[in-house]
């Protein structure tokens, strides 16, 4: 009975490591290649949306950014939903050129709930085709100046029917090791993730915020409502055949939290938001595989985002944990090495990472980056013992972030 159970773990974790073989290779593409998208003379409409939630310390820098950019004010419209505010958001919004509504629902607290919300009310200037695209960008975000018009260019790039996303940078990068690490693992995400798909002409999957989407595809309302609706729109559009592209040369700043409390509640809700819509969502994604409709392009973005949509953490947790049980000292000591080697190439692929786009963080001290370095694999494991968790955490609910002024980056 040992030997087959031993056999059936070695056919497991061979398994899982077919499923993530394309990671490494998008990684070290992300690396050394990106995707430029040719200036266009084409100008698109866009909504430009975003939910608040008792902003009234950021909201006016947002705005203003928008408003101080390259590209043509006349061909953008600024939409906040006060969601649920009980401060100066909707009056400061107004007074820096938005359009602004407000919706109270306790019981709805999600942003996507404020996003379904405001679509609804669009119904009609969506469907008379008054909008080209629709920008989602949180309240605590800055833009570079440039950052619309380079949206643009990929936007049309695809005829604008793709969801584009762009380059995440944390703009209070350098205020301590957390809202470091923070930063490290957004980098990650746009230069071992996006990027290398994107060179590659594949696929890749919105996170958060800071991305433009053909107004077509609302045509019909939000339905994305969970705690992590990102994700949630990802898998379905992901499904249905829709691009998601990637744009490195449009930036755009996100504000982090520095404090663990906020931190952990953070990430908590992105556990079980992943969880939620792991279950949900991973049955028709897996089907559009299969699915003879699509071309061997999106087949393959359906099968990406399966596999992105496993809880590959905790099945990889599970498999060591039995593997430890059986294995006797042997086990300990493979267990220690690979924990030890598996520390080193993280701390590594994270200098790499800071090393590569110190043009973007050339504010953060190196004795930061470094000390973030170090700690970067934990905050990375961090995210596989709440994943776990989240399969028995029966209700986490969504909280807003507090903000301040992060602008250190």
């Amino acid at each position: 009975m040992h030997d087959w159970i031993s056999l059936l773990l070695r056919i497991l974790w061979g398994v899982l490591s077919l499923l993530v073989l394309h990671y490494p290779l998008f990684a070290l593409i992300g690396l050394f290649a990106k995707k430029r998208f040719p200036k266009t003379e084409r100008r698109g409409r866009y909504a430009i949306v975003i939910g608040a939630r008792n902003e009234e310390r950021v909201i006016a820098r947002l705005l203003q950014s928008i408003w101080a950019g390259d590209y043509p004010n006349e061909l953008l419209t600024v939409y906040v939903v006060a969601h649920n505010c009980n401060d100066r958001t909707a009056s400061i919004a107004r007074a820096n050129g938005a359009t602004v509504f407000a919706y109270t629902n306790p019981a709805e607290r999600t942003v996507g709930y404020a996003y379904r919300y405001l679509f609804d009310r669009l119904q009609g200037e969506l469907a008379a085709d008054r909008f080209d695209g629709v920008f989602i960008i949180n309240a605590d975000n800055t833009v570079s100046p440039d950052y619309i018009s380079r949206m643009n260019d990929a936007f049309w790039a695809y005829d604008g029917k793709a969801i584009v996303t762009s380059f995440r940078n944390a703009s209070n990068f350098g205020d301590n090791w957390l809202s470091c690490l923070y930063g490290i693992f957004f980098l990650a995400a746009c230069r071992y993730e996006s990027r290398g798909r994107a060179a590659l002409g594949c696929s890749t999957r919105v996170s958060g915020t800071g991305y433009v989407m053909p107004a077509s595809l609302l045509n019909s309302g939000w339905p994305y409502v969970t705690l992590t609706e990102d994700w949630e729109l990802t898998a379905d559009q992901i499904a249905r055949g829709t691009r998601i592209a990637y744009c490195d040369e449009a930036e755009f700043f996100d504000e982090q939290p520095t404090t663990a409390p906020i931190m952990f509640r953070q990430r908590m809700r992105w556990a079980k938001g992943h969880m939620i819509v792991f279950f949900r969502a991973f049955p028709k994604v897996l089907g559009s595989v299969f699915s003879s409709q699509r071309s061997a392009r999106q087949r393959f973005a359906s099968f990406d985002a399966a596999v992105s949509l496993l809880p590959l953490g905790v099945i990889g947790l599970g498999l060591t944990l039995l593997s430890f049980c059986l294995g006797g000292g042997t086990a300990v000591q493979n267990w220690l090495i690979g924990l030890g080697t598996s520390y080193l190439l993280t701390v590594v692929s994270a200098w790499l990472l800071l090393m590569v786009e110190r043009a973007r963080i050339r504010s953060v001290p190196l004795l930061l980056q470094l000390v973030a370095s170090l700690l970067w694999p934990f905050f990375v494991a961090l995210s596989i013992f709440l994943d776990a968790a989240a399969l028995f955490v029966r209700r986490v609910e969504w909280h807003a972030i507090p903000h301040g002024t992060g602008t250190s980056n």
